[in-house]
């Protein structure tokens, strides 16, 4: 079963900030962030760490990373962000070379549900 692909985009253009979610049929939409909130279930931490690796010491940023999920729900309104609980799962290569949850490196690791929160991601469930 082929998964969902999310990353969040920093190209510059029209869908500069925007989530970039592309379906398992190859269609891609871009959604706001603080309009939108995805609930991914399933997840996989994806990350090429040798390009993050070349990002973190000062090299130009490009895309190096993302999540699969094998389920995805948009929610386009009625989402209460104050009212999640879980702990933050970040990517930033210029931080740190890798995913990170509780100050550990997570890349690669299944994640059951990750909820978006304006531009940030939680584990949720």
């Amino acid at each position: 079963m082929k998964s969902f692909k999310i990353r969040f985009n920093l190209g510059r253009g029209k869908n500069f900030l925007k989530w970039k979610v592309e379906s398992p049929t190859g269609q891609v939409e871009y959604l706001d962030p603080v309009e939108t909130q995805l609930v991914m279930q399933d997840c996989t931490l994806k990350n090429h760490s040798k390009t993050a690796q070349k990002i973190y010491n000062g090299q130009n940023k490009t895309v190096c990373a993302w999540v699969l999920c094998k389920k995805l729900e948009i929610r386009r309104a009625n989402f209460k962000q104050a009212d999640l609980k879980g702990e933050r799962v970040s990517y930033n290569p210029r931080v740190s070379p890798h995913w990170i949850l509780g100050g550990s490196n997570v890349d690669g690791a299944k994640i059951n549900q990750i909820t978006s929160v304006d531009r940030g991601l939680w584990v949720t469930g």
